[in-house]
C-alpha cells in the first residue's frame, strides 16, 4: 500500500435505517464470520467470501462490529483491499485455490460410491476456483518472458 493509504484506515460504513434489518444483517454477518473462521481450519470451507460477507453485513448493521472486524490483523487487510479496490491479494488466491482443490480432490476420492456427488463437488470446486482466479489482484507478480 502507498503512504497515502494507511493499512488500517477504515472504509466508510452506512447503517441501515431499520433496526429490524440491522438485526437481520448482524445475525447474517455473525453467521458468515463464524463460517469464515471455521474455514481457516477446515480447508474445504472458503474463508475469504464469508469474511467479506460478514464485513458487508456489519457495515450496514453495526459500526462497532464493523470497526472490530476491519481492525483485525488477519481479516482487516483483506477486507480493506476488497472495499477499496475490489481485489484479493494474489498470495491469498493461490493458497485458497490450492487448499480447496486438494480438499475437493480428497472428497471426490472418498465419495467413489456416489458419482453424482463427485460430479457436483467437481463443478462447485471448478466454478469457485474460476471465479476466485478471475477476481483481480493488484499485487500479482508480472509474467516473466
Amino acid at each position: 500500500m502507498s503512504e497515502a493509504e494507511p493499512p488500517y484506515e477504515i472504509p466508510e460504513s452506512e447503517l441501515h435505517p431499520s433496526m429490524l434489518v440491522r438485526m437481520v444483517l448482524w445475525t447474517l454477518g455473525s453467521l458468515a464470520l463464524v463460517l469464515g473462521i471455521i474455514g481457516v481450519f477446515l480447508p474445504g470451507l472458503p474463508t475469504t467470501p464469508f469474511v467479506l460477507v460478514a464485513a458487508a453485513c456489519y457495515a450496514r448493521a453495526s459500526e462497532p462490529f464493523y470497526r472490530w472486524l476491519i481492525a483485525n490483523p488477519t481479516f482487516g487487510p483483506l477486507i480493506i483491499e476488497w472495499r477499496r479496490h475490489h481485489s484479493i491479494p494474489y498470495r491469498i488466491k493461490v493458497i485458497a485455490i490450492t487448499l480447496m482443490s486438494l480438499t475437493i480432490c480428497a472428497s471426490i476420492w472418498t465419495l467413489s460410491a456416489m458419482p453424482w456427488l463427485q460430479g457436483l463437488l467437481a463443478v462447485i470446486g471448478l466454478s469457485t476456483s474460476v471465479w476466485l482466479w478471475r477476481v483481480p489482484s493488484r499485487d500479482r507478480p508480472a509474467a516473466s518472458d
